[in-house]
C-alpha cells in the first residue's frame, strides 16, 4: 500500500475482549470470577486500597489508632498482594477463568499467613533475630515458595527462574567453580536472611512500593475511572489533529499526556492508541508505522513525570536523593525524548505528504502555533503556573498555605465543572465511529479542565510544600476521591437535570471501580519488587555483586564506553522476560556499582543518579524490543499487522531515547546537574532540543529535502557537538585542576552552600578489594571547619601523612550510598579549571552548521512525490 493515500477509518483489528485480555494479562489478572468468589475478590482489592490510603494518611497518629511500622506495614502490603495473585491468576493457561479453584483458595490463605507473619509476630521476632523458631522456619520456607509460585503467575517464568537460581547459589556456594565460590549458608541463615529480616524479601524495594508506588498506582487508576484518559485524548487530536501528520501529533502528546496517570506501557498503548492509531491509519500512516509510534509514544511515558514508572520511586531510596531531585534529574530527558518523537512524526509526513484531519473552521496560523505550543508543553506550563503562579502563598503564609491552596482549589474546581457543564459531551467516546472532522478546540478543552486539577496538587506538594511522596499522593488522592464522588451531581446541578442521588450513586461506584482496578494494578509490581528483593538479599549475603564486578570490568577492559554498552545490553536482555520494575533493582544492585568505579578509573566522576536513568531507560526498551515486547503486540493487535514488524520500527523511533542516557552520563547538565542560572538552563535546553531535531533529521533521512550521506554526516555531528560539547573542549583544555588532598581544608570551605565536592578516593575497601573511584558528594551549609561540613554528610575524616584519611562514614548517609567507606584515603580533589573557556561556546558552531545545511536544503530542487 503506498503510505501517502489516505485510507478509510475501519475499527480496530482486535476486538474490545481481546485487548482487555491482553492487558489484564499483563497487569490485573485474567481471572475475573462471579458471584460471591468475585465479590471476595472485590473485597479483598478494596481493602488493599483502603489500608494504603490509612497507613499513608496523618490519621493513624492523630487518633493514635492502628499505627504501623515500615516492616509490619510492608508485611500487610506483600499479604495483600500474594492472596490477589494466587486468585487473581491462573495456575496455567487451561485452569478456569470464571471461578477460583478450592487449591488456589488454599494458597491464598497460606500467602497471606506467610507474608503477614512479621506484622503478626514482629515483637517476637524482634528477641531473636538470626535464632528462628520452627514456626519461624515453616512460615520462612512456604512463603518463600508461595511468592516464587506467585511470581510465576503474575510475571512468568524469567523472575521466578532467575531467583531461584540465585537461591541455588546462596546454598550450593561451596560446590561453585573457583572464581564464584563461597561458604554457603545454612537454611536457617538463609531463609532468616531472605524472609525474617529487611535485607531480602521486606527489604527496600518493598519497601517503596508500599510507601510510594501504591499510592500513584492508585492516583493513575483514578484519574483514569474520572475520565482524564478519554478527555487528554480529545484535548490533544483537537489541538493538533488539523497539523500534518496531526493524529500522529496527537498521539505523542496524549500518550506523554496519559503516560503521567499510566504506570504501565500496554496500558497506555491501548487507551490511546484505541483512537489514534486508526486516526493515523485514516490520514495516510500505514499501519505498521501508526503502531510504532504509539508504542514509542506510551514506553516514554515511564520517564514523564511528575508521575513516572515504578523503578523511579525506587531511586529516591538507591540514591538516598528526595523524589523531588528525581523528577527534576528526570525532566529534560523526558520532554527531548517527546520532542524528538513530535518532529520525527512530523517528518514521516512531510516525506509522504500526509496531511491532517478537516478541520470546521479555519484559524490564523498564530492561534494554530499557540495551541500547538499549549499542546505539547501543557504539563510544563501547569507546574510553572503552581511553582510560581502560586508560590507566593508559601511565602506570605509558610503555616498555613496548604489550606489555603485546597480552598483556592475547591473554588477553582466548582468553577472549572460549571464551564465543562456547558460543553457537549467529549468526542471519541467510540473509536470505531467514523471521524469526518477535527472537533473544535474551544468547546474540548474547557470540558475536562477540572481533570488537571489533582496533578496540579500533586505538583503543588511535591514542589512548593516538599512533602514526601507518599504524603504528597495522599493528599493528592483525596481531592481526587471529592472530584469522583461530586463531578456527575455537579453536572447535573449545572444542567439543572435533577436526579442527584443517582449522579452520586454512579460517583461512588466509579470510586470503587478505580480502587479495585488500582490495586489490581499492583499486584505484578508488589510481587516483583519482593521477587527482586531475593537477588538483593543473595548480593549482600554471598558478596557475588563483587565477583561479578570483576566480571564484567574484565570483559569492558576497563573501557567505560564498552562498559555501558555491555550494561544496555543486560538491561535489554533482562527486561525481555523481567518487568521493567525487576529489571531495574537487579542491574542497578549489581552494575551501578562497577560503573561508577570504572568512571573513576578512567578520570570520570559519574553522578549515581545519571547511572541508575541509565538503568531505567534502557529497561524500558524491552517494552519495545522484539521479539517480546508486549507494548508492540498490543499496537500490532490494533493496526492489524505484523507485531514483529511493529516491534522493529518502533525500536527504530526509540533510538532517539537510547542515546540520551549515553549522553547525559558524559554531560550531566541534561540532567539539569551544575545548571545555575537561568542563562545556563536556557542554553541546555535550546541546545538539546536541537540536537535531538539534527538526530532525528539524520536518522529519518530528511530535514527540509532527503538527505545526502554527507548530510546526514554532519547532522550527526551536530547533535553529538550539542549534547555532549565537552568532549571538543576537553581535548583544547582540560575542564578541572587537580588539587592536592592536602588543601581538602581549604576547598571545602570555600565552597558555596548547596556546592558539591568532586574527591578521589582510593585504597583496599571492607571486602578486601582495591578500590579507585571519584565521587561528586554534595555539601550542606558553609562552615568555618571543614570536618565538621564533612560530618554533616556522614563522613568523617583525619589527616594521614599528604592525603586524608576515611576514619568513620555514617550508616545511610549520603557518603555510604555513594561507597565511601572507612579505611579509604583521600588523594585529591579537583576545582573546575578557571582557564578553561565555557564548553557552551561550541554550540555556535554547531547550531551555524546547521543553520547553513537548512538554507543549502531550502535551496535544493525538490522532486515531486
Amino acid at each position: 500500500m503506498k503510505e501517502g493515500r489516505r485510507q478509510p477509518l475501519d475499527e480496530p483489528g482486535l476486538p474490545d475482549e481481546a485487548l482487555r485480555e491482553l492487558i489484564a494479562e499483563a497487569d490485573t489478572g485474567r481471572r475475573q470470577p462471579a458471584g460471591w468468589q468475585g465479590w471476595v475478590l472485590t473485597l479483598l482489592a478494596l481493602a488493599w486500597s483502603l489500608f494504603q490510603l490509612w497507613y499513608a494518611s496523618p490519621l493513624p497518629f492523630l487518633l493514635d489508632v492502628g499505627i504501623f511500622n515500615d516492616t509490619e506495614a510492608r508485611s500487610i502490603h506483600l499479604a495483600f498482594a500474594i492472596a490477589l495473585a494466587f486468585l487473581a491468576y491462573p495456575a496455567l493457561k487451561r485452569s478456569p477463568r470464571d471461578h477460583v479453584p478450592l487449591f488456589d483458595w488454599g494458597l491464598a490463605l497460606a500467602g497471606m499467613a506467610c507474608a503477614g507473619y512479621i506484622a503478626f509476630f514482629y515483637r517476637e521476632l524482634s528477641t531473636r533475630p538470626g535464632l528462628p523458631s520452627p514456626m519461624d522456619m515453616t512460615a520462612a520456607v512456604v512463603g518463600l515458595a508461595l511468592l516464587l509460585e506467585a511470581a510465576r503467575r503474575s510475571l512468568g517464568w524469567p523472575l521466578t527462574l532467575l531467583a531461584l537460581i540465585f537461591l541455588g547459589y546462596v546454598f550450593l556456594g561451596p560446590y561453585m567453580p573457583d572464581a564464584i565460590a563461597h561458604r554457603g549458608a545454612s537454611l536457617a541463615k538463609g531463609m532468616s536472611h531472605f524472609w525474617l529480616t529487611t535485607e531480602g524479601v521486606f527489604g527496600v524495594a518493598l519497601g517503596v512500593s508500599t510507601s510510594f508506588i501504591f499510592l500513584f498506582v492508585l492516583f493513575g487508576a483514578m484519574l483514569e475511572t474520572a475520565g482524564a484518559g478519554g478527555y487528554f485524548i480529545a484535548a490533544a487530536i483537537s489541538l493538533l489533529g488539523r497539523f500534518r501528520g496531526g493524529p500522529a501529533k496527537a498521539a505523542v502528546v496524549a500518550s506523554a499526556s496519559t503516560g503521567i496517570i499510566s504506570g504501565s506501557s500496554i496500558a497506555n498503548v491501548v487507551t490511546t492508541g484505541t483512537f489514534t492509531i486508526p486516526l493515523m491509519k485514516r490520514v495516510g500512516y500505514p499501519p505498521k508505522k501508526a503502531a510504532a509510534v504509539e508504542v514509542a509514544a506510551s514506553v516514554d511515558g515511564q520517564i514523564m513525570p511528575p508521575v513516572m514508572g515504578a523503578a523511579a520511586f525506587l531511586m529516591t531510596e538507591y540514591v538516598g536523593i528526595p523524589y523531588i531531585e528525581v523528577l527534576k534529574h528526570a525532566f529534560l530527558p523526558a520532554v527531548l525524548s517527546y520532542l524528538g518523537l513530535f518532529y520525527l512524526v512530523h517528518l514521516e509526513a512531510v516525506r509522504h505528504g500526509i496531511e491532517g484531519l478537516p478541520a470546521r473552521t479555519l484559524t490564523p496560523w498564530q492561534q494554530r502555533l499557540l495551541r500547538a505550543v499549549m499542546a505539547f508543553a501543557g504539563i510544563v506550563i501547569l507546574a510553572g503556573v503552581v511553582v510560581w503562579g502560586l508560590g507566593w502563598i508559601k511565602a506570605l503564609w509558610p503555616q498555613g498555605s496548604f489550606f489555603v491552596v485546597s480552598v483556592l482549589m475547591f473554588f477553582l474546581y466548582l468553577a472549572l465543572v460549571r464551564l465543562a457543564a456547558r460543553m457537549p459531551p467529549l468526542p471519541f467516546d467510540d473509536p470505531k465511529a467514523e471521524i469526518t472532522e477535527l472537533p473544535e478546540a474551544r468547546k474540548t478543552i474547557p470540558a475536562g479542565l477540572h481533570y488537571l486539577l489533582p496533578v496540579a496538587m500533586l505538583i503543588w506538594n511535591l514542589m512548593v510544600e516538599r512533602l514526601s511522596p507518599g504524603l504528597a499522593a495522599f493528599w493528592a488522592l483525596t481531592y481526587l476521591i471529592f472530584i469522583i464522588l461530586t463531578q456527575r451531581p455537579l453536572y447535573a446541578f449545572f444542567r439543572a437535570e435533577g436526579c442527584y442521588g443517582a449522579s452520586l450513586a454512579e460517583g461512588l461506584r466509579d470510586l470503587w471501580m478505580a480502587m479495585v482496578g488500582g490495586a489490581r494494578n499492583m499486584v505484578p509490581i508488589a510481587i516483583a519488587t519482593a521477587s527482586a528483593g531475593i537477588i538483593v538479599g543473595t548480593v549482600t549475603l554471598t558478596g557475588i555483586g563483587l565477583v561479578l564486578t570483576e566480571v564484567i570490568e574484565m570483559l569492558a577492559g576497563g573501557n567505560l564506553l564498552l562498559l555501558l554498552l555491555l550494561v544496555a545490553l543486560i538491561c535489554m536482555i533482562l527486561g525481555m522476560g523481567l518487568p521493567t520494575t525487576a529489571n531495574y533493582i537487579v542491574v542497578s544492585t549489581l552494575m551501578a556499582p562497577v560503573v561508577v568505579e570504572v568512571g573513576g578509573q578512567n578520570g570520570l566522576v559519574v553522578p549515581l543518579i545519571a547511572v541508575h536513568m541509565f538503568v531505567f531507560y534502557f529497561g524500558l526498551m524491552a517494552d519495545v524490543t522484539p521479539p517480546v515486547g508486549l507494548a508492540s503486540y498490543a499496537a500490532a493487535g490494533i493496526a492489524r499487522t505484523d507485531p514483529i514488524a511493529v516491534g522493529v520500527q518502533a525500536f527504530v523511533y526509540s533510538i532517539r531515547t537510547a542515546i540520551l542516557p549515553f549522553m547525559f552520563l558524559f554531560n550531566t547538565q541534561l540532567l539539569l546537574i551544575g545548571v545555575e542560572s537561568w542563562t545556563g538552563l536556557v542554553l541546555t535546553v535550546a541546545a538539546g532540543v536541537t540536537a535531538m531535531m539534527a538526530f532525528v533529521a539524520a536518522m529519518q533521512g530528511w530535514f527540509f529535502a532527503r538527505n545526502r550521506w554527507w548530510e546526514a554526516g554532519l547532522l550527526l555531528l551536530v547533535a553529538f557537538t550539542l549534547l555532549r560539547p565537552g568532549f571538543w573542549m576537553d581535548r583544547l583544555v582540560p575542564p578541572y585542576t587537580e588539587v592536592p588532598a592536602v588543601e581538602l581544608e581549604r576547598v571545602v570551605t570555600s565552597l558555596p552552600a548547596g556546592a558539591s565536592l568532586r574527591l578521589f578516593v582510593e585504597g583496599v575497601n571492607l571486602e578486601g578489594a582495591e578500590v579507585r573511584r571519584g565521587v561528586i558528594l554534595p555539601l550542606g551549609e558553609p562552615s568555618e571547619n571543614a570536618r565538621d561540613r564533612l560530618r554533616s554528610v556522614g563522613i568523617r575524616v583525619m589527616p594521614l601523612g599528604d592525603r586524608w584519611q576515611i576514619v568513620g562514614v555514617e550508616f545511610g548517609s549520603l557518603a555510604a550510598k555513594f561507597g565511601l567507606e572507612p579505611g579509604l584515603s583521600i588523594s585529591h580533589v579537583e576545582l573546575p579549571n578557571p582557564d578553561r573557556p565555557a564548553k557552551e561556546w561550541l554550540y555556535l558552531p554547531a547550531w551555524a552548521a546547521m543553520l547553513a545545511l537548512m538554507g543549502w536544503q531550502r535551496r535544493r530542487p525538490q522532486p515531486s512525490r
